[in-house]
């Protein structure tokens, strides 16, 4: 019998047999991930969220895997065809496409050239023409002809299909041409036609026009390029294997034949061997490469979207303070709105200070006015069209209260990625009915600068444009890790129970839809909770729920300081032990590091609770509540530099990090067009994945290589000492450093163009045309294409 599922994913995880059963035990039961990571440490040992979502996965795929063997053993031992041998081949299995070549030849199938030829009785044929090549083909085929086998020819050709069928079904065989397929084969890429190739689709694609890469190595970015290219009738992809004879001798060896002989039924089996390659495994060997090719890349894409996703989630939240949302625009205006310091809409209006109105003196008055009314602290800026415009506009208004000693709110720029579907969206109607849905993108993005976290979980993850190729990937498998993320984002911060929204209350740990509603409900009837065990009055919200979420939810200034805080109460006692022994109430512990570190946890473990939580418990203590969130900054874009024309090669600017790529970073330095900085040009050491230097929403430092104002192309690089002119590489640099990435296209009109992200509110800016001359010279030596 083969190994259990636990025992397989103990040494996949390479960790103790007992811990997986344990987390498989509470994920059975209904426990979440991040709930079995914060409060089972004991039963799990310690096994972070990180580890328990690759189990949870690899649970997922191994007991599908298990479902599906045994689908197949009964599927076979029906057909009275199930040897022992047969069986152990099945248990031994460890992959699903390893089951489903050895279920080939029992699987049910139309009826085939081979079957055919099998009731017609030409197995045996086959047989004496495999076992002894001395034969005559058609000498022996005489002997098989009938009514329904009309001549030699005919005889002979139904025994080539039955030996060709042989080959295909052989599990092992097909297994070890997948592999030699995958390790030595490459994918060739072409336009379809020349007509095709001029069009501005076609165009788009032309640095794969003529492409040629080993499948093993092929990038994931360039993998969903080229599939795209295909998929809108561009370009034609084709795999060459490499060395047919390697892979005819592969099978010639299989079936027991020797191909350089020279007996009469040695170049009878020489075209069987051919025809196998070519008309079954080489076409199986095809499509297997291009389905690994792709799941590879949307694996790669996937994990790429879901750590940028991670970064702008858990990005610094300025905090509760009164803030001014400006979401720019030229013709239609800028909408603004005021959120009080817990989000609530308090002003909206419409201010027209750019073209083709120019009402800048009026846009200036009424936005002094607002912030005096409302005693404004921070103001939002939205990064879409006339972004820099207004930021010029917030700039003047501030100096002027600046020289009247009137309050100075901060600015900052903030990313308007799925605000307009966040405004058009049900929730945002039932949030603010009475809002127009111009004026909802303005209070999402003061909210967002308030709390990343609690105002971008309102908007469906993919719809927030932080990936690599997120429209070419499996929806389901996306939406899957994306929830995720999300999930231990707001876990890991914790909500305000009295504060907490529908959708941020949804993605607590045990909390579904429902019963957010509900949450929400009972709080708007009955005011705010005063404690933790109030939720169990909420309707639906029985004792496995509370269990789940109750550690998450947070209640500041309650009626039990420990409710504002990360102790679970099912730990409460524990806390009490604690104070007994200590001599001292629960507001002279909490804050006493000098104290709390005195302590020691094993003197208040027990059978229930261990050590992990009794040190989480005096974590807590230290500091209750605590966010683990970095503290607030914001990029200060350089004064006269608005648009690309304004970059000059060897300014060092203050930028956000925009977009992580598998190739490298996008960096907003305040002119409309994200700048690139290629992986190569992130540290002087070799770097394999640009998030091992830069997260999404990290404020760097930035030195301009090159500048290319017709294409709107900028070359950047962290390392400030690099010299201008050499694009993103310094001199003699690895070829591997110089040739990592390529192109990363988010959407078909981004193909080709050094993957800029497409924006989602389709209001940002507008990725160029790939660049020419010195530019296009110094992103390719960085590796930047093909």
């Amino acid at each position: 019998m083969g190994k259990s599922v636990n025992a397989r994913l103990a040494e996949e995880l390479s960790v103790g047999e007992h811990q997986v059963a344990a987390t498989v035990r509470l994920l059975d039961e209904g426990s979440t991930v991040p709930f079995v990571a914060r409060y089972r440490k004991e039963m799990t040992g310690g096994l972070d969220d990180a580890q328990l979502r690759l189990l949870d996965e690899r649970l997922r795929y191994l007991r599908e895997l298990d479902e599906r063997r045994s689908a197949i053993l009964a599927s076979i031992e029906e057909q009275g065809k199930l040897t022992e041998d047969l069986r152990a081949a099945l248990v031994a299995a460890d992959t699903k496409s390893r089951v489903e070549d050895i279920y080939l030849p029992y699987k049910p199938k139309r009826r085939t050239k081979a079957q055919i030829a099998r009731e017609a009785g030409l197995g045996p044929l086959a047989d004496r023409l495999l076992a002894d090549p001395t034969l005559t083909p058609e000498s022996v085929a005489t002997e098989y002809v009938t009514e329904t086998v009309t001549d030699p020819v005919a005889a002979l050709d139904g025994a080539r299909h039955i030996v060709i069928e042989r080959a295909a079904e052989d599990a092992d065989l097909v297994g070890a041409v997948r592999e030699k397929f995958w390790a030595e084969g490459v994918l060739r890429t072409a336009p379809r036609s020349e007509a095709v190739a001029a069009t501005p689709t076609g165009q788009k694609f032309r640095d794969y026009f003529d492409f040629t890469e080993p499948l093993r190595s092929m990038p994931s970015h360039r993998v969903l390029a080229v599939l795209r290219g295909e998929k809108e009738e561009v370009l034609g992809l084709t795999f060459d294997a490499g060395d047919d004879d390697a892979y005819q001798a592969m099978i010639a060896a299989a079936l027991g034949v020797n191909l350089t002989g020279t007996a009469p039924a040695t170049p009878w089996l020489r075209t069987a061997v051919q025809w196998a390659w070519r008309i079954k495994l080489m076409i199986a060997a095809e499509a297997d490469a291009r389905l690994r090719l792709r799941r590879g890349a949307e694996d790669d894409a996937v994990t790429v979207f879901a750590r940028n996703l991670h970064d702008l989630l858990l990005a610094a939240p300025a905090g509760a303070r009164t803030t001014l949302g400006l979401d720019p625009g030229f013709r239609t205006g800028v909408k603004v709105a005021v959120v009080d310091g817990t989000g609530k809409v308090v002003d909206t209006c419409a201010i027209f200070p750019h073209q083709p109105q120019k009402k800048w003196a009026a846009a200036k008055q009424v936005l002094t006015g607002l912030v005096d009314r409302h005693q404004v602290d921070l103001i939002a800026i939205g990064n879409g069209t006339a972004s820099r415009e207004t930021d010029a506009l917030a700039a003047e208004l501030l100096g002027e209260l600046r020289s009247s000693g009137a309050q100075v709110p901060a600015t900052a720029v903030v990313s308007e990625a799925g605000a307009s579907v966040y405004s058009a969206s049900e929730y945002a109607g039932h949030e603010l009915p009475h809002l127009d849905v111009t004026l909802r993108g303005a209070v999402s993005i003061a909210r967002r600068l308030q709390d990343p976290l609690a105002e971008l979980v309102k908007i469906d993850p993919k719809s927030i444009g932080v990936g690599q190729y997120q429209h070419d990937v499996n929806p389901g498998t996306l939406a899957r890790s994306l929830d995720a993320v999300v999930e231990d984002a707001v876990n890991a911060v914790g909500v305000d129970l009295n504060t907490a929204s529908v959708p941020l209350l949804t993605r607590v740990s045990g909390v579904s839809a429902g019963l957010a509603e509900s949450i929400v409900a009972h709080r708007d009837v009955n005011g705010p909770f005063r404690t933790r065990a109030a939720l169990l009055q909420v309707p639906r919200l029985g004792p496995k729920a509370f269990e789940q979420c109750a550690g998450f939810l947070r209640i500041p200034h309650g009626d039990d300081p420990l409710d504002a805080s990360g102790v679970h109460p099912e730990a409460y006692p524990v806390v009490r032990r604690i104070l007994d022994r200590a001599g001292v109430t629960l507001a002279e512990l909490i804050g006493d590091t000098r104290s709390l570190h005195a302590l020691q946890p094993n003197d208040f473990a027990d059978d229930r609770f261990g050590v992990p939580t009794v040190t989480d418990i005096l974590a807590e203590l230290e500091k209750p509540g605590r966010d683990p969130r970095p503290a607030f900054t914001t990029a200060t874009f350089a004064a006269g530099v608005e648009k690309v024309a304004d970059l000059t090669p060897g300014m060092v600017l203050e930028g956000v990090v925009t977009n992580v790529a598998a190739f490298g970073a996008f960096v907003d330095v305040g002119v409309h067009q994200d700048g690139l900085v290629h992986v190569s040009a992130m540290s002087d050491k070799y770097v394999s994945d640009p998030h091992e230097v830069v997260r999404s929403g990290q404020v760097v430092k930035v030195k301009v290589l090159e500048v290319d104002t017709d294409r709107q192309r900028i070359g950047l690089t962290l390392r400030l000492d690099d010299e201008v002119g050499r694009g993103a590489k310094k001199p003699g640099a690895p070829k591997h450093e110089r040739r990592q990435g390529g192109r990363s296209p988010q959407r078909a009109d981004d193909v080709g163009r050094g993957g800029k992200p497409a924006q989602t509110t389709g209001k940002g800016r507008r990725p160029a045309p790939a660049p020419t001359g010195s530019m296009a010279d110094a992103l390719r030596n960085a590796g930047f294409g093909r």
